[in-house]
């Protein structure tokens, strides 16, 4: 028996050196590069190490085998079973894959564009691994192998930086077969994104995404970045307008505006100005589209226009069946509550009239010709030829040296919007000043609204003749009336003889 006993050890012993052999082969380098052969060599010596440790232990129960061999065979095992696993993980994590299966861009009711992505567990083939190395259930149901665990996610534009709220997301768990959705909010509105993905073992990819449009919304989103523009009367002023598809059904829009007082006109044109629009078409390629809107309005102001009072109007776009059916939209008043169940795209705008004054100065005369010592007595009108009202309006003389002006009224504290009133200038030359052609600048000044508006300078030229001399010119006519004399009694005398 006891014969037995040891050839049964002898053979233990040999056996387990050659298992030892195949369990304790060093690690093979191209484990790394072909990570399923290396699996299944760690797979061949966990099994090993399994067999001779059950050996093991009937030996020891045999007292064949000390209790220091029974426990290297467990480290054995040990070491065995985590290489076995790591491998393992290796080759689960090289095939764990995530994929974008759709990424939604849609609005919200305050304006706020967000996009929903739909993300995918699309490791396959783990079935096929199973059965190719012959795995364990338990083991390789234990390791999960169709979870993905811990997936960080974010938006990204062209220059990587991140363009989402929140920032990060983060996906704990997602299975084959389940796709799970998370949203964001756009900070910077794009039609095409970067989802970076990290995942697993440190997994990461960032695949340009172009973002779909929710279909299910069918309407056109309108936005303007100058919703509120102040507009001097008599001058126009243009909103650009950024218009993007979310439709499925329709790609043709009719634009209008609502709202507006009849004096005002309005008119879209596209972004270059050059050509007006009144409906418009979306391509396949194209679901983006510019506008502009050009408000003209009236010189003065009127009932419906007044300065100051910022009037409110809606640009629509409506689809082009829809259109047919609503008759003149224009000729009514619409509140937002009956613009919001059209359920078409819409913006509210606003502009507010401003005037400006403008100040005519008219002058009946601007030669005038006087003695050294008469007083010039110029008018000048002054027209507040604006749409606002003209304040401190003054006259302002630069005559030559040592001549002295009056002005009167020295100030006129008001012109309202087409009011004209004149002022009377007195201007008296210099003492002794020498006959000849003299140029006075009027200068006229003004406010509207704190703004300083200036007229258009007006140049007097005022001729100062020579004092006449009445002796010398006395003497001249008494000569020339003796000459006469003369002639005229020299001829009678010369008659008579």
């Amino acid at each position: 028996m006891k014969t037995n006993y040891l050839l049964i050890f002898i053979c233990s012993l040999f056996i387990g050196a050659s298992l030892f052999g195949q369990y304790g082969t060093p690690f093979n380098q191209r484990d790394d590069e072909y990570r399923l052969l290396g699996l299944k060599r760690a797979k061949s010596t966990f099994e090993a190490a399994k067999a001779d440790l059950e050996r093991q232990k009937r030996l020891f129960d045999a007292e064949l085998v000390s209790a220091d061999e029974l426990e290297k065979s467990r480290r054995d095992f040990a070491d065995a079973e985590v290489n076995f696993q790591q491998s393992l993980l290796a080759v689960l994590f090289e095939q764990q894959y995530v994929t974008v299966e759709k990424a939604v861009k849609y609005q919200g009711k305050d304006g706020r564009k967000f996009v929903r992505l739909t993300l995918k567990n699309a490791s396959g083939g783990n079935a096929e691994y199973r059965k190719l190395i012959n795995i364990d259930d338990e083991l390789f149901n234990a390791l999960q192998p169709d979870v993905v665990n811990n997936i960080y996610v974010s938006l990204l534009n062209d220059e990587n930086a991140i363009i989402s709220q929140p920032y990060e997301a983060k996906i704990d768990q997602l299975v084959h077969g389940k796709p799970t959705n998370i949203e964001f909010e756009l900070l910077q509105d794009l039609d095409a994104v970067v989802v970076n993905l990290v995942y697993g073992s440190g997994t990461q990819r960032s695949p340009k995404i172009y973002l779909q449009k929710d279909a299910s919304v069918n309407k056109v989103l309108v936005q303007s970045e100058q919703f509120s523009q102040e507009i001097e009367l008599g001058k126009s002023a243009a909103f650009d307008l950024t218009l993007e598809l979310f439709s499925g059904l329709n790609n043709t829009f009719k634009l209008e505006v609502v709202n507006l007082p009849r004096q005002i006109n309005s008119y879209f044109t596209d972004v270059s100005g050059q050509a007006r629009l009144s409906q418009f078409k979306f391509t396949e390629s194209t679901n983006t589209r510019s506008a502009r809107l050009m408000v003209d309005l009236p010189d003065r102001p009127t009932d419906d226009v007044s300065m100051d009072q910022p009037l409110v109007f809606y640009v629509l776009v409506i689809p082009q069946e829809q259109r047919k059916t609503l008759g003149n939209i224009r000729g009514r008043q619409w509140t937002q509550a009956e613009i919001e169940a059209l359920n078409v795209g819409f913006v509210r705008m606003e502009v507010v009239p401003r005037g400006i004054g403008e100040l005519l100065v008219k002058a009946p005369q601007l030669y005038y010709s006087a003695g050294t010592s008469e007083t010039i007595a110029v008018r000048l009108d002054v027209k507040n030829e604006g749409s606002r009202r003209l304040d401190n309006i003054e006259i302002e003389i630069d005559p030559p040296l040592n001549w002295e002006w009056a002005v009167n009224p020295t100030i006129i504290p008001a012109l309202e919007i087409g009011q004209e009133k004149t002022f009377q200038i007195a201007i008296t030359p210099a003492a002794n000043i020498i006959p000849g052609k003299y140029e006075i600048r009027a200068r006229t000044t003004s406010f509207s609204e704190g703004q300083p508006i200036n007229g258009e300078d007006k140049t007097i030229t005022v001729e100062i003749l020579p004092e006449a001399n009445i002796l010398g010119t006395a003497i001249i006519i008494l000569l020339i009336i003796g000459l006469v004399a003369g002639i005229v009694i020299f001829g009678i005398r010369l008659s008579r003889k």
